[in-house]
């Protein structure tokens, strides 16, 4: 199926479109969320486009970013006396390059007032876990030691809390009898890039408002 079909985003023609969506995608590890969004970007149907990718660390995502030739930042939290400091140069260095959306894609730093104060509502994470269900960073571990029969895939919109803002999309996951916590992540994980490629075609065109309210 064509990206353009599987998207839904025949109604966007680039021609005509004024510009496709804004992207900077936050990484902290790998890259592969944001390298699902990057091969959904070589597709002249999509109707967004990664304009920086921008971490807290030095990692692999950021030279992956920089490899296939995307602008990159670094923001090392390490280089920071304090939260506040790196959270107000985290929001300057996306700020630089105008987005329209900014996403989380692994990004496993808790941002704070000034990036929220600049990007909320068109700030988006993603999470390994049905919301409410199984917030933070141990996500897949919780809900294998809960024992749930599914668990599954969230999109939401960042807020002042964790995992705690407006959900965006969700899909389940079964929990088969012999899962390891490997095992079931890697499953997610190929959901997780599939769902957040779909909802970033939808925010580009309906908005992100939209799903909010289709979803709630």
């Amino acid at each position: 199926m064509a990206l353009s079909e599987r998207f839904g985003v025949s109604a966007v023609d680039p021609a005509s479109s004024p510009h496709k969506l804004r992207l900077v995608v936050l990484v902290s590890g790998v890259g592969s969320l944001m390298n699902s969004v990057v091969e959904a970007t070589h597709n002249p149907a999509y109707p967004a486009e990664i304009v920086a990718v921008g971490a807290d660390r030095p990692c692999a995502g950021l030279e992956r970013a920089a490899a296939v030739g995307l602008d990159t930042f670094l923001v090392n939290f390490a280089d920071y006396d304090n939260r506040d400091d790196w959270d107000a140069a985290l929001a300057n260095a996306i700020r630089a390059y105008r987005p329209d959306l900014v996403i989380s894609a692994g990004f496993m730093r808790i941002t704070g007032k000034n990036v929220l104060s600049a990007f909320g509502g068109r700030f988006i994470n993603t999470h390994p876990a049905l919301l409410p269900a199984f917030k933070g960073a141990h996500a897949v571990e919780d809900a294998l030691a809960y024992g749930v029969k599914y668990t599954g895939s969230s999109i939401h919109l960042v807020d002042e809390g964790v995992d705690t803002g407006p959900l965006l999309a969700q899909e389940p996951v079964p929990v088969l009898p012999d899962d390891t916590v490997e095992a079931l992540h890697d499953r997610i994980k190929i959901v997780e890039r599939r769902l957040l490629c779909d909802v970033i075609a939808d925010i580009a065109t309906n908005g992100p408002s939209a799903r909010v309210t289709r979803t709630q």
